[in-house]
């Protein structure tokens, strides 16, 4: 097949995959198999990462003794139960502290990086992402990056905005979740809508873990079709 032919159906099946993914409030009570939820979560992990640090952390709630305070803590939304899986996705706020040298380790035995770009990583990460005693070293950081970009120009730094970061970082494996979940036949909904602290409590997370996105995942209970709109991409797209 020629080359163009290829990517014309390749993205036809993936535009096709994408265009049916659709939020879903009801589940119904077949189970998943936990190998296929390892597998999703397996390719979940091939999500970008800034600098590859990976602080991206997956709780996988099947316990069904603590749906009812996992529900509460998502504003009694009934989906939490509903669903056999609940995948929560969290930001770790230490993942450079605990695991920069073991994934920069990983790269190298790789080849996916040189030593030189090792180096430059080890030099600028202190201050791009650590905060410092008592979490305080990011005020400087957010005061001078304002006066710095007067004379030129400056990236964010994660240290100065963390909890922004980690999201970021978060959503970007949940959308690939989602979309290898669609891929299996499952069905997911991203779900914003909890209380962090409650949330944190009934999953007994680590302190450094922070949610960021809740992700029922199973098989949507039969019904009405969900329907979807678009507004007009040249709506959407600035062009210079």
């Amino acid at each position: 097949m020629p080359r163009l032919a290829r990517v014309s159906t390749l993205l036809d099946d993936y535009e096709a995959l994408v265009r049916q993914r659709r939020a879903t409030r009801h589940f119904a009570p077949e189970p998943v198999d936990p190998a296929l939820v390892d597998r999703l979560l397996g390719i979940t992990q091939w999500a970008p990462s800034g600098y590859n640090l990976q602080p991206t952390r997956f709780v996988v709630v099947t316990d069904r003794a603590i749906r009812p305070a996992l529900r509460r803590a998502c504003m009694d939304q009934p989906q939490v139960e509903e669903a056999p899986v609940v995948i929560v996705f969290a930001g770790d706020h230490l993942a450079y502290e605990h695991h920069f040298e073991e994934t920069l380790g990983l790269d190298l035995a790789a080849g996916a990086v040189t030593d030189e770009y090792a180096g430059i990583l080890r030099k600028i990460l202190p201050l791009a992402i650590q905060r410092g005693p008592a979490r305080l070293n990011w005020l400087w950081k957010a005061t001078l990056l304002p006066l710095v970009r007067c004379v030129r120009p400056v990236p964010d730094l994660p240290a100065v905005n963390k909890r922004f970061w980690l999201a970021k970082q978060a959503m970007l494996c949940a959308m690939n979740f989602m979309l290898a979940a669609e891929a299996a036949g499952l069905n997911t909904l991203p779900m914003e809508g909890f209380d962090t602290a409650r949330l944190r409590r009934a999953l007994d997370l680590p302190r450094c873990w922070e949610p960021m996105l809740v992700v029922p995942l199973g098989t949507i209970r039969p019904g009405p079709p969900a329907k979807k709109t678009r507004m007009p991409l040249q709506r959407i797209v600035l062009r210079r």
